[in-house]
């Protein structure tokens, strides 16, 4: 793997800077899919508070708010996809709606049974704990709440040049055995585009 590539891969799973910002650009184009399955599956409304796991510059809670209104969460690694997601999100800024953090998934600082829906759009590969993070997503869940895990199979992810290094890929199998293991009793999955894209749906 050429040091480019190495470089390119480790901005998917922290963007930043100039060429974060274009990657970024390149994941809302390649992830359409992805984000337009997870709006089709989501029923919330007004009164409900979403949280959204790696919102990078902010295009999910853009459609999100487009079609419920609903109140914005996100937590992300990268400070300056903060200041990306907030430019993209003056509308519901305005309205007070947009609360955007800069943390880790693993230790997230939000009170117990607060969202109504939770999601995240291919960042499972960069967390350090990935029970730990369920464990604690299953706590911020309102009990019979979701949490939507958007991932590219492992398969499809082995392709690809720049996952060779710093991304953890996982079979569906692990993916459900670490929400058992955080207790999520319901979990269901759902292809997105069959052999390549599929959401794991945690409910608790």
């Amino acid at each position: 793997m050429s040091r480019f590539t190495e470089y390119i891969g480790s901005q998917f799973g922290n963007p930043r800077g100039i060429m974060g910002k274009g990657c970024c650009l390149i994941m809302n184009t390649i992830n359409r899919p992805m984000y337009m399955n997870l709006i089709s599956v989501m029923k919330l409304n007004e009164d409900d508070k979403i949280l959204d796991i790696g919102y990078g510059n902010g295009f999910l809670l853009q459609k999100v708010y487009k079609k419920f209104k609903s109140e914005l969460h996100g937590i992300d690694i990268s400070e300056d996809m903060k200041e990306q997601a907030t430019k993209r999100n003056r509308k519901a800024l305005k309205n007070g709606k947009l609360h955007l953090q800069v943390g880790d998934c693993c230790n997230l600082p939000y009170e117990d049974a607060l969202f109504s829906a939770i999601s995240s759009i291919n960042t499972v590969y960069f967390w350090s704990d990935p029970v730990k993070g369920l464990t604690e997503i299953r706590r911020a869940l309102k009990s019979g709440k979701s949490f939507y895990n958007v991932v590219y199979t492992k398969e499809w992810l082995d392709k690809l040049s720049y996952t060779k290094k710093g991304f953890q890929k996982y079979e569906t199998k692990e993916l459900i055995r670490f929400g058992k293991e955080a207790g999520f009793e319901h979990i269901e999955v759902k292809d997105i585009v069959k052999g390549k894209s599929y959401v794991v749906i945690y409910t608790k």
